[in-house]
């Protein structure tokens, strides 16, 4: 499949997305204009403000963007709002750096004049002080928009959409072509904001300070209008048309997240396309939120409902145990402890376990006689691995790894998912850790290590609910148990490889495989 035909199979998803991403644009630089310009005429009046407030905006700004958003999450959840805050506070340093700036170098002998004809200081403000400096402003506003195009594409990471949820998946996925479909819109709506903010930016300016003879002038000027006026009128139908949904008092509403890889996305998928097809519930798909602290959290907020977790992650990870290797006393401390710490049900295990394992190439394997994790751990401390940040945070994970077969890795490199894949092919590293039914095992031809000292936990996939929503849908448990059965390690490695190596969204693995098992009609 080349770009173009990715293209053509998946417009409307790229169209939705690029539309989420403008309104998500529209609405962070438009408050960022409401906070930012009234905050830089504050501190052009009041100059003993001006370098604390300008202080702060640019701390703000030297702060990672990823490292904010995981400030934001415990306090607003995942969504759309914590990202148009992110964002918001990102677009405050230019408007209020150049609202100040614009204000702050007009010609003294102007305001006197102004003052000196009887205008009342707010009639100077308005009448001499904001239009004089509207060419600065809107240069801060337009440095801001185009910024804030590119900033929202992490907003995919808490579950708010936009086109960073194509660049993201592809990245997880090794699919340049998805990369690229979420890439060049953004790139594209970067240059138009740019362009229409360059309009309203000359129509800003004096006409006295333009080039070119007076009626050219007033034909570019009538053009620019007549443009932004187009431009305007399409924005507010967007918001219009999108926006408006119905609204009942009696509907029963469940929201259902996943982590942000393949499979859970197929998971999160499958058990959405369920309960719709088996219940009257109206389901709020939050897929691809981030890690296991991100789903836990939102869990607890409350922003989700239900979400598919692993057994030995939530004993280890979440409920800080040491791992063992008993299925059952995993399975039955978790849906304990669970219930009495976060009041959150866990419902039946499914019937596959994507436990962890570690990964090398077939010419690895052969070159050093790897079969068992025992026999790479005699030559550990020789070797280069590329492991995931969870893994390599993990007791379950590196370093308890490590203490249980005795080696000591000689070079270790903490990567993103999907890289580390490539990174194991091109040779950057020798060793990688994968889960069990990750489809880009088979897209790669690695060789998986027997974990001889059975030293991982079970990570058997685990519907976990929040009581209060299971109270409201107590029809989902019977549904989900009707599931699980079907779901062996080699079902969902297969599905998996569909969307990782056969360029399948989850969104249609799901719902094939629904229908190809007669769970849905």
């Amino acid at each position: 499949m080349n770009f173009w035909n990715y293209i053509g199979s998946n417009y409307p998803q790229i169209l939705s997305l690029l539309i989420e991403h403008l309104k998500l644009t529209a609405v962070s630089v438009g408050l960022a204009i409401l906070i930012g310009v009234p905050l830089g005429i504050f501190i052009s009046y009041a100059a003993k403000a001006s370098k604390p407030v300008l202080s702060v905006a640019n701390v703000i700004q030297a702060i990672p963007s990823m490292a904010l958003l995981g400030f934001m999450i415990p306090l607003l959840g995942i969504g759309t709002i914590p990202a148009i805050v992110a964002v918001v506070l990102y677009s405050l340093l230019p408007i209020i750096k150049n609202t100040y700036t614009g204000i702050d170098n007009i010609n003294p002998q102007t305001l006197e004049a102004a003052r000196g004809i009887g205008l009342t200081p707010f009639q100077v403000l308005t009448k001499v002080q904001i239009p004089l400096a509207l060419p600065v402003i809107m240069a801060g506003v337009r440095i801001a928009s185009v910024t804030a195009v590119g900033l929202m594409t992490m907003a995919a990471f808490i579950g708010a959409g936009g086109l960073g949820y194509l660049v993201f998946s592809g990245i997880r996925t090794v699919n340049n072509h998805q990369i690229l479909a979420g890439a060049i819109p953004a790139c594209l709506l970067a240059l138009m904001v740019d362009f229409l903010l360059g309009l309203v930016e000359k129509l800003v300016t004096p006409v006295s300070l333009q080039k070119g003879d007076t009626s050219a002038k007033k034909k570019r000027r009538t053009a620019q209008k007549a443009i932004l006026g187009a431009a305007a009128l399409f924005i507010a139908v967007v918001f219009l048309f999108t926006s408006v949904g119905s609204v009942s008092g009696n509907v029963r509403t469940l929201s259902i997240g996943s982590k942000d890889f393949t499979e859970q996305e197929i998971l999160g998928n499958m058990v959405a396309d369920l309960i719709e097809d088996r219940t009257d519930i109206t389901v709020n798909r939050k897929l691809s939120l981030g890690g296991t602290q991100v789903c836990s959290a939102a869990m607890k907020s409350g922003d989700i409902d239900l979400y598919i977790e692993y057994s030995g992650t939530s004993y280890t990870d979440i409920l800080k145990h040491p791992p063992i290797s008993d299925m059952e006393q995993v399975y039955q401390t978790v849906k304990k402890e669970y219930k009495e710490q976060y009041d959150l049900e866990v419902l039946k295990q499914m019937n596959f376990n994507n436990t962890y394992v570690l990964a090398v190439t077939q010419e690895t394997a052969e070159k050093y006689n790897l079969n068992k994790i025992s026999d790479f751990a005699l030559i550990g401390g020789t070797l280069a691995s590329g492991t995931t940040f969870e893994f390599s945070n993990r007791e379950d994970g590196l370093s308890g790894l490590q203490k249980a077969y005795g080696f000591q890795i000689g070079k270790s490199l903490t990567l993103d998912a999907a890289p580390r894949y490539t990174a194991l092919e091109n040779g950057e590293v020798d060793v990688i850790d994968a889960f069990a039914t990750d489809g880009l095992l088979k897209k790669f031809n690695l060789k998986t290590l027997a974990d001889d000292k059975s030293f991982f936990p079970p990570y058997y996939a685990i519907p976990v609910v929040r009581a209060e929503a299971l109270e409201k849908c107590p029809e989902i448990t019977g549904i989900l148990e009707e599931l699980g059965p079907l779901l062996t390690d080699d079902v969902m490695s297969e599905l998996n490889y569909k969307v990782d190596e056969l360029q399948q969204t989850p969104a249609d693995v799901a719902l094939d495989f629904l229908k190809e098992n007669g769970l849905i009609s």
